[in-house]
């Protein structure tokens, strides 16, 4: 037994030292991309690579839908809801000049309809030196009706900030009764 337990001692002192001998060079992100904060903390629908939100995010953590406490539930998206803002973050260190980016709707996703349900900026600003910038999204009331709509909004960047592959789409479902 002594005899075996000296072998496996041997062979994994040979194994570390030599992985011990390997250089790993750092891995660093040099680069910008974009994404809604809104879409990294909450999960995706679905089927697709963006959530499908139904309630107002808040930023840096998940939309809260605490049944067991109303008052710390985030608000529903609704016809009435007003303008609803959507973080936009600058993965990547802050640049010196503001950064403009341009926001598309996403059509084929998209079931409401521009200028009856909401209204939509083109770009979101990103100010110089700063991390992130504000997407402002108007919800328009168009009177009552059943069911809900959605709007998907994407990040398409500028030449210096791409937009995040995986963050770049956000979605609401807007409750029209």
């Amino acid at each position: 037994m002594k005899k075996i337990t000296k072998i496996v001692s041997v062979f994994a002192g040979l194994l570390l030292m030599l992985t011990s001998c390997i250089e790993n060079d750092p891995v660093i992100f040099t680069g910008s991309v974009a994404e809604f904060d809104a879409a990294v903390w909450n999960t995706p629908t679905t089927g697709e690579i963006f959530p499908l939100l139904t309630r107002v995010p808040g930023y840096g953590r998940a939309v809260s839908t605490n049944a067991t406490a109303p008052s710390t539930a985030d608000p529903v998206i609704t016809r009435t809801s007003g303008t609803v803002t959507f973080r936009v973050n600058l993965v990547g260190a802050p640049m010196n000049v503001e950064q403009t980016l341009t926001v598309s709707v996403v059509s084929d996703k998209t079931t409401a309809i521009a200028g009856t349900h909401f209204t939509v900026p083109t770009s979101v600003v990103i100010p110089a030196g700063e991390s992130f910038g504000f997407l402002d999204v108007p919800i328009l009331n168009p009177g009552a009706s059943a069911g809900s709509v959605n709007l998907v909004l994407q990040i398409d960047g500028n030449e210096k900030v791409k937009p995040s592959e995986n963050y770049k789409k956000i979605g609401l479902s807007i409750a029209q009764n």
